[in-house]
C-alpha cells in the first residue's frame, strides 16, 4: 500500500554501499592530488630557500647588503614557514568538517526514514475503505411515448413508440440511528475497523393522483467485509429481496397514502463511516451517530447539530427540520495523533558542520589549542549530536540537549589551563555551540541564532580588546 520512502534528494548516506564506494574513490583522488601539490611546493620552497642562504653567504663575504628582492623572497618564505606550522590545523579541522559532514547527512537521512515510518505508523492506524452509506431512494416507472423516423421503401416515415424511464421521489423524513465501536483487525494488528449498528426509519408520501407501483432502494454500505442482519420493513413487516444483489425492494401505495420503511443492519469495515446524500435536498433529516471510543471526531466540516459524551464515546447529532442539501457526507472518524516536529533533526544535522566550524573558530579565538585538543573537541561535538540524534527518539529533543549540553560544558571546562582559559572555553562553547543547536531546536529559531551571534561577536571583542580573559 505505501512506497518505499526515499532519503533526503542528493545527500550523501554512507549506509549505501554505493556511495561509501564512491566516497572512499574519492577521498583518494583528492589525498593523491593534495600530496603532489604539497610535494611540489615544498620542492620549490626548498630551492627559493637554498638560493637565498646561498645569495645570504655571498653577500656576506663580499660584505655588501642583500638585494630588496632576496629580502622579500626570504619574508615571503619565512612566512610560509610559519603557517606550514599552522597547517596541521588546518587540515585537522578540514578533516573533521568533512567526515563530520558525511556523518551528519547520513543520520539525517536515517532520521528522515525514522520520521516517514513513524508517519506511516499513524496513518496505517487508520487506513482503509470507509463504510459508506448512500442514501435510499425511492423508484417507480413511467411509460412516455416518443418518435423517430425510419425508411420504408425509400420513403422517410415517422414511427411512433414507448419507452419505460425511471423517475425517482423524495423521502418525506428520516431518522437515523447509528452505533459505532472501534477494534483491531486481525489481520492488520495496528489498524482499527469499526463495527457499525445501523437502525434507520425513513417515511414516504405518494404524492401522485393515483396509485403507483413504487421501488424503495436502499443498497447496503461500501466497503464492508461482514455484512448481517440486513432486512428492510415496510409498516412492520419485512420485505423480500426478490433478486440476490438487488436491492430495490417493491411495493404498492394508493395516491396521498404514506409508508414507513425501518432499515436495519449490522457492518464491519474501514476506521471511517459516512452518510452520503449524494447531493440530494433532505427533508426532516435526522441522524444521530455515537462512537463508542475515544479520539471521535465528525467528518465533513458539517457542523453537527449537537455533541455531548456519552458512555465511553462521543454522540453526534445533525438535526434539519427543514430541506437541506449537503455536497458532502456525514461522518464519522478516528483522529490520530499529531506527528509534531517533523524535519528539525535533519535540518539540524545538516547545519552540524558550519555550526561545528563556528564554535571550533570561537575556541582557537578563545584560548590556545592544540591538535589534540582539536581533535578531542570535534570528536566530542559529533558525538553530542550522534547521542542527541538517537536519544530524541525517546524523549523530547529539547530535554535530551538539555542534559547533552550540560555534559559538554562540563568536559570543556577542562580546556583550559587555568580558571580564566576555562571560563573562555565555556562561554565560546556557550556562544558557538550550545546556542546555535538551541536555536535549530525550538520555536524562534531566528531569535535564537541572532543572539548566539550576537554573543560571539561580544565576547570576541570583549575578550581581545578589553583584555577579560587573555589567552594562556
Amino acid at each position: 500500500m505505501y512506497s518505499d520512502f526515499q532519503g533526503i534528494p542528493n545527500l550523501p548516506d554512507l549506509t549505501h554501499p554505493n556511495e561509501l564506494m564512491e566516497f572512499g574513490s574519492q577521498i583518494m583522488k583528492i589525498s593523491l592530488n593534495l600530496a603532489i601539490f604539497m610535494a611540489f611546493l615544498g620542492l620549490v620552497i626548498a630551492v627559493i630557500n637554498f638560493s637565498i642562504k646561498r645569495r645570504f653567504r655571498e653577500s656576506g663575504s663580499l660584505r655588501e647588503a642583500p638585494e630588496e628582492p632576496t629580502l622579500s623572497l626570504q619574508q615571503w618564505v619565512e612566512n610560509y614557514f610559519r603557517i606550514l606550522d599552522k597547517f596541521p590545523h588546518l587540515v585537522l579541522v578540514l578533516i573533521l568538517v568533512t567526515g563530520g559532514f558525511f556523518l551528519c547527512s547520513t543520520l539525517a537521512n536515517r532520521y528522515h526514514h525514522w520520521e516517514q515510518q513513524r508517519v506511516q505508523q499513524v496513518a496505517a492506524t487508520v487506513s482503509g475503505d470507509r463504510l459508506e452509506q448512500p442514501v435510499p431512494k425511492i423508484r417507480y416507472t413511467v411509460v412516455e411515448p416518443y418518435f423517430y423516423y425510419n425508411w420504408v421503401d425509400g420513403k422517410q416515415v415517422k414511427v411512433e413508440s414507448e419507452q419505460i424511464l425511471n423517475r425517482y421521489m423524495a423521502i418525506a423524513s428520516s431518522n437515523i440511528d447509528v452505533t459505532i465501536n472501534q477494534s483491531t483487525d486481525v489481520q492488520k494488528k495496528n489498524s482499527a475497523i469499526y463495527i457499525v449498528d445501523f437502525k434507520a426509519e425513513y417515511q414516504f408520501v405518494n404524492q401522485l393522483k393515483q396509485a403507483q407501483d413504487f421501488f424503495f432502494e436502499f443498497n447496503p454500505p461500501y466497503g464492508y467485509t461482514l455484512l448481517q442482519n440486513f432486512k428492510v420493513e415496510k409498516d412492520g413487516q419485512i420485505l423480500p429481496q426478490i433478486n440476490p444483489g438487488d436491492y430495490g425492494f417493491p411495493f404498492r401505495l394508493g395516491a396521498g397514502k404514506s409508508a414507513t420503511f425501518q432499515v436495519g443492519y449490522k457492518a464491519q469495515g474501514g476506521p471511517r463511516w459516512v452518510y452520503n446524500s449524494q447531493g440530494e435536498s433532505l427533508a426532516k433529516f435526522q441522524l444521530s451517530a455515537l462512537a463508542n471510543f475515544s479520539k471521535a471526531d465528525f467528518a465533513s466540516g458539517i457542523i453537527p447539530t449537537e455533541t455531548k459524551n456519552e458512555r465511553n464515546g462521543t454522540r453526534f447529532t445533525w438535526v434539519f427540520e427543514d430541506n437541506v442539501s449537503v455536497s458532502n457526507p456525514f461522518g464519522v472518524f478516528t483522529s490520530t495523533d499529531t506527528v509534531k516536529n517533523t524535519g528539525i533533526l535533519p535540518r539540524l544535522l545538516l547545519l552540524a558542520p558550519a555550526l561545528f566550524l563556528w564554535w571550533i573558530l570561537l575556541l582557537y579565538f578563545s584560548v590556545n589549542l592544540s591538535l589534540r585538543d582539536v581533535a578531542i573537541a570535534g570528536g566530542l561535538f559529533f558525538a553530542c549530536l550522534l547521542t542527541l540524534t538517537y536519544l530524541s527518539r525517546s524523549i523530547d529533543v529539547k530535554l535530551a540537549w538539555s542534559m547533552i549540553s550540560l555534559v559538554m560544558l562540563g568536559l570543556v571546562w577542562g580546556l583550559g589551563k587555568n580558571k580564566s582559559a576555562k571560563l573562555a572555553a565555556i562561554v565560546a562553547t556557550i556562544a558557538g555551540g550550545v546556542l546555535p543547536i538551541w536555536g535549530l531546536i525550538v520555536t524562534y529559531s531566528g531569535i535564537t541564532l541572532s543572539l548566539a551571534g550576537l554573543l560571539s561577536a561580544i565576547w570576541l571583542a570583549v575578550h581581545h580588546w578589553y583584555q577579560i580573559n587573555p589567552k594562556t
